[in-house]
């Protein structure tokens, strides 16, 4: 006669057991997530919106009943609000507030997912194949880990570089070639490659060039128009105006064809290359000489060539541009918006050199900062509206204060940099370094300025964030 015991199933298991303390684990996480939602919604979206997440106050209840109260559930919320209320006491704007609200919700669901995976079977870990550990270099303070970052990631192969800039000049070199035969009464002065891949100023990976296209006009037809002259009355924008008219009549300069409301028009010029380079030289059969794939680039108004060879890519421009005597006028459509007879004033050349004089002088590691800041916003999605150009002119102007910029101080120079930089963005304004009244930020949205300024803030505090590697 079999033995009465207990009903079948009551009897309590060591999977049930584990099972019950996996669903607990998850439910904590999926709370503590929801929780920090609704104890920061009022901040982000006022009473109104708060009451939209009414509902997820249920959930978090029913959460509750069912599982077992966490003794560091207190601790952790009150760390949270401790936080977020230090932030607003620096007077963060409520953008920036909620862009960390985000951010930090963002942080807070992995942490979730990341349990659930723990309740996975003994047999499906050992079924897992076993990851590679790669050896690096122990760096414990920043100024270690800025010298790492800056020779296994910024720094580019001498092989690399070489092959570029040998592309580039090929491509150069049939282009120049391509208009003098199809346009030999365009006065064209002898082109020429430039940019950060030739200054030494490029980072990460060797994938871009200028193709400086100078256009030579007639001193005595044309006058330059500074910013502060012409009816915009905006600094970094000139006009090139046609004179003495009355003496040279149109027609007397090739370049009278351009003319718009009287000044030389940046947008036709760049409109007549576009059909001559882009629209009329076969670029297969020259990619097929050069041994690779030469196309221009679709939906940008920039005279733009992708060039595409195994695994390497690199990206030329094609930039007319008139110099007369120091000035530099560049033809920028994406920087001018509707206005098609502004020219750019560039400063370029001269703040490189600048750049290198003071290193040269002191031998300090300027261009070494520059070069790690200029990694960090490439490959952080949130400062990549950040160019080479902001950064060199916030280094000159530091420059005119700190004196040492040796590889000692090279840590402290860093986050000084973000320090300027986040003040310049507070106030909305980037002097130029050659023209205090030019403001380089005037190019980015108050969202963008608000976006690039939240992220240095938090750097500030925690700067390995920016020598994290974009994916």
């Amino acid at each position: 006669m079999e033995k009465k015991g207990l009903k079948e199933g009551t009897v309590p298991t060591m999977e049930g057991t584990v099972q019950k303390r996996g669903k607990s684990r998850r439910e904590d996480g999926i709370a503590t997530a929801v929780d920090f939602l609704l104890a920061n919604a009022r901040l982000v979206l006022g009473i109104g919106g708060a009451a939209v997440l009414g509902i997820a106050t249920l959930a978090v209840k029913r959460v509750r009943r069912s599982s077992p109260k966490n003794k560091d559930e207190k601790t952790d919320q009150k760390s949270i609000s401790e936080t977020w209320e230090e932030l607003s006491l620096t007077g963060a704007s409520p953008k920036l507030l909620k862009r960390g609200l985000e951010n930090s919700v963002n942080k807070s669901l992995p942490a979730v997912i990341k349990i659930e995976k723990e309740d996975c079977s003994a047999s499906s870990m050992a079924e897992m194949p076993k990851l590679e550990i790669r050896r690096v270099p122990l760096c414990v303070t920043l100024q270690e880990k800025l010298l790492h970052y800056y020779q296994s990631h910024v720094t580019l192969s001498e092989s690399d570089v070489t092959q570029a800039k040998q592309k580039a000049l090929d491509v150069c070199m049939e282009i120049q070639a391509f208009l003098r035969s199809k346009q030999p009464e365009m006065p064209l002065g002898e082109m020429s490659l430039g940019g950060s891949l030739f200054d030494d100023l490029q980072v990460v990976s060797a994938d871009h060039a200028c193709l400086l296209v100078p256009l030579l006009i007639e001193e005595k037809f044309w006058y330059f128009v500074p910013g502060e002259e012409t009816i915009l009355n905006t600094p970094q924008f000139w006009m090139v105006r046609r004179t003495n008219l009355e003496y040279f009549g149109r027609g007397s300069s090739y370049w009278d064809k351009f003319i718009v409301g009287g000044y030389l028009s940046s947008n036709a010029v760049n409109e007549s290359l576009h059909k001559l380079v882009m629209g009329s030289m076969n670029w297969p059969a020259l990619g097929s000489m050069l041994e690779c794939t030469i196309r221009q680039v679709m939906g940008s108004q920039e005279l733009k060539l992708e060039i595409q060879q195994e695994q390497s890519q690199l990206f030329i421009d094609i930039l007319p541009i008139i110099r007369f005597e120091e000035t530099v006028l560049t033809s920028q459509p994406e920087s001018k918006g509707n206005f098609e007879n502004l020219w750019c004033r560039s400063f370029y050349t001269d703040e490189a050199t600048k750049l290198r004089d003071l290193d040269a002088s002191d031998s300090g590691l300027r261009l070494c900062c520059l070069k790690i800041l200029k990694a960090v916003c490439k490959d952080q999605p949130s400062l990549r509206r950040v160019t080479g150009g902001h950064l060199v002119n916030v280094i000159l102007h530091l420059s005119d204060t700190e004196l040492d910029w040796s590889e000692a101080a090279l840590a402290d120079r860093f986050l000084q940099v973000i320090t300027e930089v986040t003040g310049y963005l507070e106030q909305g304004f980037l002097p130029s370094y050659f023209n205090s009244a030019v403001n380089l930020l005037s190019e980015l949205s108050a969202e963008e300025i608000d976006e690039i300024g939240y992220t240095f803030y938090c750097a500030l505090s925690n700067p390995d964030m920016l020598l994290q590697r974009a994916v």
